[in-house]
């Protein structure tokens, strides 16, 4: 009886972690579709090329980038060389938040909002295409993608390690491939040609651009897709969304089970006091 007690009294700790895990993973997925990229993707390409908005790019870049970056983009003991970045490696990095970067030079940058106006970063876009030679920021066209081609790539090249669903997941050496869910078309078309931290980069030899735009219409599907079956626990994929419903589902029953066990046991009338036999010393049955 001791151990079953003791096995009985663990059923409403199993129930609340598994409310707190549930919590916890709805929450995740709150923040990601609360989260959201407000500069969009439009960018003034003229402008980009205006001597006025490189100068007050170079004054930004001062001010807010060569402690890691170095004197012209040609980098430091705490950031890499950005003189051959180009207009889209700065555009994908400014508008996603992932620079300026606050962590440790070997920490992974995270996506957050934005630090700069939509101004500033295209002054700072300017200036970092200046420099030298790099990729421009490409023009998406989605009508000129094939959605069931898009799938086809991405999930023979994409769904590895941002999962099939785009949610993301974890790499080697404590490094992650991100959630795409907030991704902007051009930031998504961006991440192929630069190929940011473990992503490889995905040259015109490797894709051409019509596949690249079909990629991009597929990740935007995948974007708007609801979630008819209720919950959606952050779209962390089958097997672990399985465990959770599993530890719920049997964490629910049992402690069903024992509020069931626990008012049949209160209800029980308690057992009468026993019978003792006639003491001989006191005459009892004479």
């Amino acid at each position: 009886m001791g151990s079953r007690a003791r096995h009985l009294r663990l059923v409403p700790v199993v129930a609340a972690a598994s409310v707190a895990l549930a919590a916890l993973l709805g929450a995740r997925a709150g923040a990601v579709e609360e989260e959201h990229d407000p500069l969009g993707y439009v960018v003034d390409r003229a402008a980009l090329d205006d001597p006025a908005t490189v100068a007050e790019g170079a004054e930004l870049f001062r001010i807010g980038c060569v402690s890691c970056h170095g004197p012209g983009g040609v980098g430091s003991p705490r950031g890499p060389a950005i003189t051959d970045a180009g207009a889209a490696s700065a555009h994908f990095y400014l508008t996603s938040g992932r620079m300026p970067h606050a962590g440790a030079p070997d920490e992974q940058a995270r996506r957050k909002p934005p630090a700069y106006t939509h101004e500033e970063i295209e002054d700072l876009v300017a200036y970092v295409a200046s420099l030298g030679e790099g990729p421009e920021i490409p023009d998406v066209h989605l009508e000129e993608g094939d959605l069931q081609e898009g799938g086809d790539l991405f999930r023979g090249n994409c769904a590895a390690c941002h999962s099939a669903t785009g949610a993301g997941g974890a790499l080697s050496y404590g490094q992650h491939a991100p959630s795409l869910d907030v991704a902007t078309p051009v930031q998504i078309y961006e991440a192929m040609i630069i190929g940011p931290g473990q992503m490889p980069v995905f040259s015109p030899e490797a894709f051409s651009e019509e596949e690249l735009n079909s990629i991009v219409r597929y990740v935007e599907t995948l974007q708007g897709l609801g979630d008819p079956g209720g919950f959606s626990l952050g779209r962390i994929g089958p097997i672990p969304e399985g465990f959770v419903a599993l530890v719920i589902g049997t964490g629910g029953m049992m402690l069903t089970v024992f509020l069931i066990g626990r008012r049949r046991h209160g209800e029980a009338e308690p057992p009468s006091e026993p019978v003792r036999p006639a003491d001989a010393s006191t005459g009892a049955g004479r």
